[in-house]
């Protein structure tokens, strides 16, 4: 049991040495309060120099590679590497998360830059456009979006002296920037004469439009607007990587190890060098330079910070070190002191001290250093290196004391022996090597029994034996110092090991996942005094497990922040510390371990927030230390709402089936009918797999969803009104605080939230695009303003929502395991809970994001699966009710307490104002007082409680409650049988809705005479309703078997149905009570039929593929149909009872004679004369025309004919009931459309005066009754059916203008290349000396005349800079012939009075004065021009919108037609 849980103790982060200097730039900042601000790995640091202490954000899942600061200097923005990573803004102060800015960037974050005023941030990303973002990142929205560059960007900063302009720069390159509206529009830099087309590193803009940027070769190139105007050569002697613009002036950084420090025009003020320096060395290189007042802060290329004050220049102080680039392999501990030894790929081993977070030592090696050891006594220090050899030093002076080479591969692993005597070290070619340390290191021993380079070993406590685990993951032990290998198990059973470090054996089972053989776990210490281990793997976790944990799977506590593969991961000696290093982020972490009997103390540690699932979470691994699931529970959570087909498919379908559209266009369709069906009422309520989703409204009517249908019930004149936007399962539903309107979330392949009225029933906002498969779960927040979802993809991802404008504000991954509610905070509209399978969890907003932190449960309870949550009274207190019964109360995050409130699960929960209400799984409903301390009140939901106006009956007692509302004096309660009832507070109860309960319905059959049908389902439920206004159900009897089909004898008092076993039974219609029952067949019975007139026989078709044909009266059978080739789906008798019509799922039409069974064969052609008792049928020549196009995809499951027969109904797998005329030839006839069931409509029956349609949803188990509204009755309202799938083209088509435009494609010619060949560089690429109305700011019309061709790559272009070259003179556009009149409309517009005409031709918008013939341009444009509009709000006089043909999308620009046309 002890290894199945997770450990009780933490870690928490103390410190992390190092600093990111490779591959980065500018990312080390003063912030406000005096604290460095830079990052390392995967954790943004702030550290502070005064009190020597660090601070950790650890947001981020992957490495940062990018850092701005705020102007005000606390918050700080970070960018992270990643398949989709993203941007944190987080505080400097309390490193908690401000805002999360996503779903834009691939690959990585490059650069970030704040504007002047804060509000907004640019980010460049590692995508192979190099994208330029610009966010309003407090809302987490983006504003504006533009590719960069073909090349990388190195640089970006937003002009602080002109609005709205951006300056980026990178290989070769340097771009200036405007944002106008969302709309991001580049410049290149002209290097002209004045300096080399070079790469740029590094800028920062200064007033009067000035910009200086640093350049490779060391100079800094100042930039006047767009023109390079001059250079200062030889700022620095290499690469300028960091500029730094503060109001002293400016600092530069270089390659070369030299700050420069230059005032506001850019003369230098003095140069400090660094490698001239006491902690100066060759080759330094400068990444990073903040300048502050009178101190200056330096990042190395080499992870080291130096802080300068300015008038001790030559005194740098070096402030953080950290291993340079290279693999960081090397970790040993020291016995006996509070010191880690790491060692590098960099060739350098360092040794820190824990206690001061400091380097004390530092020597460099020959060769790379990939393990090391400290002996027992600590006064050596053996290295293995990359080359084979090892080398031991005395850890005093770090001077050497041997160096030997006995193999050529690396060495992976070396250890002393407890007891000092040798010295085992374990190389790549799979031998250990046993060295006598007294013999100064003489080998005296060799183990050879690996077949796999050696990863980890062990001594023995006596010294006596080693283990070790090799690349195959075999482990062997051998004895010492000979180094034969131990086969025999008694021999190690006995043994204690010094330590265990090994990854593979019995007592370290546990930490590999149930069923994973992979080579993840790099490292593995164990802690034998505190009985925890702890690990390291590829993805930069650290874990906790308890030890020794011999099962597969156990659980364990994780931690982040490194941010790829750890390498290696040790305890301090005294258990204090662990240190775990980073391969390739090549950082030391230390982190504190904190054991158990401290936790209570503290905690405040609850888990870090962050934007991974958490920095200290649980186990990935199912809890099985956790009850078994409930079994409705485990029934809804396999559920699985994916369909092959969604109605959203249906376009592309037909799109598929085009072929057979033109040809069925050709021939002539049969007309739709003129009647038309409109639901009146539906029975059924959907409860098994929802939870609280029944509500009173403003006026008291109750609202709630079967279906695809939102249905507001009035009980007082037990009438129903629907919402019918959905085409789909609804499956949830959230009422407004106001509770007018509600919304409502379905199944789909991109699944939409409506928020509808519920007075009027049409929708408000329709929210779609960022969920998959379907909508669970949906909230109101407490001013009504936003909406949070959940949907039921992978990650169960939450959004929130500002609804009304229909935009997504927040999004984050849910959680791996299904979530059943989610809950906004009524205090905070930025936070919410979500609850679900082992899941609880309080997020905040967080700009584009959500910051979630699970639960903390504590010693006080178990991580349970919750079903239904609400805020209490106070904006922290959170009620939950778990899958035990349970009710969990939290404050904060905190679990403060739970309470026994029901046997078995608490599916729903309701606050009210002084206390809450609760329904279970046990039936019963409770009253509670407002802490949960006392239970005031259950009710009983049982049949001897049903009040007298009940519409229904109560199909058993105490069930299963799923949905909980209060209002009006009573308790709405909806249970998983699919009724919705009404709790007297005084104890009485009314039943007002009821449907059949889960599995599917097919069985149906209307009355002869009367207006009552019956229905026989999979839930084992044979049920009789009343289709008149008291619209009830009037009778029902529990089956022994489900049911898939029944029928009225003639006279209406006997109801056959049909058994899924074979079996069938014939009961009296009135008392439901058997008559007769026969049981012949083995598989299910799919329809039974009467013979009409007298009903003197029945013939029950079954899938054994067999009809069997009964005498009523003698109960014998008297004849049996063969030769069908597949199972029986639809049977039908003639007037005479003579003949009986089939259809198979072969799609086969059959007939055979009655009784005998008698097969016969008939020509189509005289099928429709005969005259039919009854047509279900749904082939055959008469309903050709039912069948859609894509027939291949959906079946028509189900079909009726009017009694006049006029009319055929059907019904088919995606949930369309249609009405066809009859008969219907000819393929692809007109129809009226019908979305109210959502998926396959199983049957459809008429009642006996064809007064209305009553309808089965097969797996929506519902009952849907439509009234049959003929062509002179309908009333005047907006149509509720679509027209056929087919669009009229032969309605008289188009008119020959209309389809030539129709016709017409733009996408080929804005994607042309060169209209004529060109040869040379184009003139506008050519690197040419500004002309003197350049020099003066008039930039004119500079679209190269011609082509349209993108430019060609830099490498292309060639610089011709040795030729002599013609100035080349500008062109100005004076006058254009043409209007674009032939495929565009209403695009001539007065302006000015009747002053001015505007039009557009080609890609000019063209102003054209009446009174004088001259012509203004907008050329903004550059491909043809399309529409054209005027704003005619007298606000915005003279704005003008046109739109462009565009390679990807279209472009719409405003233009202002007066001004001069910007």
């Amino acid at each position: 049991m002890a290894a199945r849980s997770a450990p009780s103790c933490h870690l928490r982060l103390e410190w992390v040495y190092g600093y990111r200097g490779h591959q980065c730039r500018n990312n080390l900042y003063y912030t406000a309060a005096k604290e460095i601000v830079y990052f390392v790995a995967g954790v943004g640091v702030v550290y502070s120099p005064r009190e020597h202490r660090q601070k950790f954000y650890r947001g981020h899942s992957e490495d940062i590679i990018s850092l701005a600061l705020h102007p005000e200097r606390v918050l700080v923005a970070t960018g992270q590497v990643g398949k989709e990573p993203y941007i944190c803004v987080w505080d400097s102060y309390t490193v908690q998360t401000i805002s999360v800015l996503k779903d834009v960037h691939t690959h990585g974050i490059a650069c970030l830059a704040f504007d002047l005023d804060g509000q907004r941030l640019v980010s460049v990303g590692l995508d192979s456009k190099n994208a330029v973002c610009v966010w309003d990142w407090k809302r987490g929205k983006m504003l504006s979006i533009a590719p960069g560059h073909t090349d990388r960007i190195f640089d970006i900063s937003w002009d602080l002296y002109q609005p709205n302009k951006l300056v980026s720069c990178g290989v070769k390159h340097i771009k200036f920037w405007s944002l106008c509206g969302n709309a991001l529009t580049p410049k290149r830099g002209v290097f002209g004469k004045t300096g080399d087309l070079q790469t740029i590193l590094c800028l920062a803009c200064a007033r009067d439009e000035l910009t200086y940027s640093g350049a490779l070769n060391g100079d800094v190139y100042v930039w006047k607007g767009i023109n390079l105007t001059r250079t200062i050569q030889g700022a620095h002697n290499a690469g300028i990587f960091s500029m730094n613009a503060c109001e002293e002036g400016f600092a530069t950084g270089g390659r070369d190890g030299c700050i420069r420090l230059w005032d506001l025009t850019f003369k230098p003020i003095t140069v400090i060098d660094l490698r001239e320096t006491d902690q100066g060395y060759k080759g330094l290189s400068v990444r990073s330079v903040c300048w502050r007042g009178d101190r200056i802060l330096v990042g190395t290329q080499d992870s080291e910070i130096f802080e300068i004050v300015v008038h001790e220049r030559h005194k740098p102080f070096l402030i953080m070190q950290g291993h340079c680039e290279g693999e960081l392999w090397a970790l040993a501990v020291h016995p006996t002191k509070p010191l880690a030894v790491t060692g590098s790929d960099d060739r350098s081993v360092r040794i820190w001290s824990l206690v001061d977070h400091a380097l004390i030592a530092r020597c460099n090696m020959e060769e790379p250093i990939r393990c090391a050891a400290v002996s027992v006594d600590g006064i050596h220090l053996a290295l293995g290196m990359k080359d084979g050899s090892f080398t031991v030093l005395r850890v005093r002076d770090m001077t050497e004391v041997v160096h030997i080479k006995d193999r050529k591969e690396a060495i992976h692993e070396l250890k002393y022996s407890p007891d000092g005597t040798y010295l085992a070290v374990g190389c790549n070619d799979s031998s250990v090597d046993i060295y006598g340390v007294a013999q100064r290191y003489k080998k005296v021993g060799e183990c050879v029994g690996s077949l796999s380079f050696i990863t980890h070993l062990d001594w023995s406590s006596d010294s006596r034996y080693i283990q070790t685990n090799d690349g195959n993951g075999k482990r062997l032990f051998y004895r010492m110092p000979g180094g034969k290998e131990v086969s025999s198990k008694e021999e190690i059973k006995g043994v204690h090991w010094a330590s265990w470090t090994c990854v593979s054996g019995l007592e370290v089972n546990g930490i590999w996942p149930k069923y994973s053989d992979i080579n993840d776990i790099n490292s593995v210490d164990g802690n034998y005094i505190g009985q925890v281990l702890v690990t390291a793997d590829d993805y930069g976790i650290v874990k906790l497990f308890r030890y020794p944990c011999l099962r597969k799977g156990a659980k364990f506590k994780k931690y982040i922040g490194h941010s790829a593969h750890i390498t290696n991961v040790r305890w301090s000696h005294d258990y204090q510390w662990v240190i775990s290093i980073g391969g390739a982020d090549h950082s030391v972490f230390q982190w504190k371990f904190i054991p158990e009997r401290k936790l209570k103390d503290a905690l405040h540690i609850a888990p870090q927030e962050s934007l991974t699932d958490s920095n200290s979470d649980e186990s990935d691994s199912d809890l099985s230390d956790v009850p078994e699931l409930d079994s409705e529970i485990e029934q809804e959570t396999q559920l699985t709402y994916r369909r092959q087909v969604y109605k959203e498919d249906l376009p592309q379908l037909k799109e598929q089936c085009k072929e057979k559209q033109k040809s069925a266009t050709s021939k002539r369709r049969e007309r739709a009918p003129g009647n038309s069906i409109r639901l009146h009422f539906v029975h059924g309520y959907r409860g098994y797999d929802c939870r609280n989703n029944l509500f009173y409204t403003q006026i008291g009517e109750i609202v709630y969803h079967v279906a695809a249908v939102g249905v507001i019930y009035n009980r007082q004149q037990n009438t129903q009104r629907f919402y019918m936007g959905h085409d789909d399962d609804i499956l949830c539903l959230a009422i407004h605080p106001l509770k007018d309107y509600v919304a409502t979330g379905q199944v789909g392949r991109d699944p939409s939230i409506h928020v509808w009225d519920t007075e009027t029933v049409k929708p408000l906002s329709v929210l779609k695009g960022y969920h998959q498969y379907g909508v669970c779960a949906v909230d109101f927040s407490a001013d009504g303003k936003r909406l949070a979802s959940v949907g039921i993809d992978d990650s169960h991802t939450v959004v929130l929502w500002d609804w009304k404008k229909g935009e997504k504000l927040s999004i984050a991954r849910g959680s791996k395991d299904k979530i059943f509610v989610v809950k906004m905070n009524p205090y905070m509209p930025d936070k919410l809970i979500t609850a679900g399978i082992k899941h609880m969890k309080f997020w905040r907003r967080a700009g584009g994001g959500l910051i979630g932190r699970k639960g903390y449960i504590g010693p006080l309870g178990k991580n349970d699966t919750m079903m239904c949550a609400v805020y209490g009274w106070t904006e922290e207190m959170v009620f939950s009710g778990t899958a035990t019964g349970d009710v969990c109360i939290w404050k904060d995050v905190f679990l403060v307490k739970t309470v026994k409130a029901h046997d078995g699960p608490v599916f729903s929960m309701h606050a009210l104002e002084k206390g809450f209400v609760t329904g279970g799984k046990d039936g019963m409903v409770a009253l509670w007082d407002d802490s949960f301390e006392r239970c005031l009140k259950t009710y009983a939901i049982k049949r001897a409680a049903l009040a007298p106006g009940s519409k229904g009956l109560l199909l058993e007692d105490n069930p299963s409650i799923r949905a909980i509302s209060l209002g009006y004096g009573h308790i709405l309660v909806g249970t998983k049988n699919g009724e919705i009832l009404e709790v007297d507070k005084s104890g009485p109860v009314t039943l007002l809705v009821q449907g059949h309960m889960e599995g599917e319905v097919w069985g149906l059959a209307t009355h002869p005479y009367l207006p009552i049908c019956a229905t026989v389902s999979d839930d084992k439920t044979l049920r009789i309703w009343d289709l008149s206004p008291s619209h009830c159900m009037l009778a029902v009897r529990k089956l022994k078997k489900g049911g898939r089909c029944c029928c009225f004898s003639p006279d209406g008092k006997a109801l056959a149905v049909g058994l899924n076993d074979g079996s069938f039974l014939m009961a009296n219609a009135d008392t439901l009570e058997d008559l007769v029952s026969f049981h012949h067949r083995k598989d299910i019975v799919s329809d039974i039929r009467f013979s009409p007139g007298s009903g003197k026989y029945v013939a029950v078709a079954s899938h054994d593929s067999f009809i069997d044909i009964y005498n009523v009266m003698s109960s014998k059978r008297v004849g049996v149909c063969k030769g069908a080739t597949s199972y029986i789906t639809h049977i039908d008798w003639d007037i005479r009872g003579k003949l009986l019509q089939v259809n198979t799922g072969a799609k086969e039409q059959l007939f055979f004679e009655a009784p005998r069974g008698k097969k016969q064969t008939i020509p189509s052609m005289e099928v429709e004369k005969i005259d039919w008792a009854s047509w279900t049928s749904v082939l055959g020549l008469c309903c050709e025309g039912i069948w859609p196009i894509i027939g291949e995809v959906t079946d028509v499951t189900a079909s009726c004919l009017t009694s006049d027969k006029m009319i055929l109904a059907t019904g088919d797998d995606l949930g369309f009931v249609k009405l066809f005329r009859y008969p219907n030839k000819g393929e692809f006839g007109k129809f009226k459309r019908y979305v109210a069931h959502s998926t396959h409509v199983t049957n459809v029956r008429w009642t006996y005066d064809d007064s209305m349609l009553v309808t089965l949803g097969g797996a929506d188990m519902s009952l849907m009754v439509w009234t049959n509204e003929t062509e002179g009755y309908r009333e005047k309202r907006p149509c509720d059916s679509e027209e056929s799938d087919i669009d009229s083209e032969e309605d008289g088509g188009y008119d020959s203008d209309v389809t030539k435009e129709n016709e017409i494609s733009y996408t080929i010619k804005a994607l042309s290349t060169n209209i004529r060949p060109m040869f040379g560089i184009k003139p506008h690429l050519q690197q040419k000396e500004p002309s003197t109305d350049e020099r003066q700011g008039i930039v004119r019309g500079s679209r190269p005349p011609v082509s349209r061709a993108p430019p060609q790559p830099e490498k292309l272009q060639t610089n011709n800079v040795g030729k002599k070259k013609r100035p080349i003179e500008d062109l100005v556009l004076e006058l254009v012939f043409g209007y674009r009149g032939r495929d565009c409309r209403n695009n001539v517009h007065y302006l000015n009075d009747g002053d001015d005409i505007i039009y557009h031709t080609a890609s000019v918008g063209i102003l054209h004065n009446v009174a004088t013939g001259t012509q203004s341009f907008y050329q903004e444009h550059n491909d043809d021009i399309l529409c054209l509009t005027i704003n005619q709000h007298p606000k915005f006089n003279n704005i003008v919108a046109t739109g462009q043909v565009i390679q990807q999308t279209c472009q719409l620009q405003l233009l202002l037609s007066t001004s001069g046309m910007q």
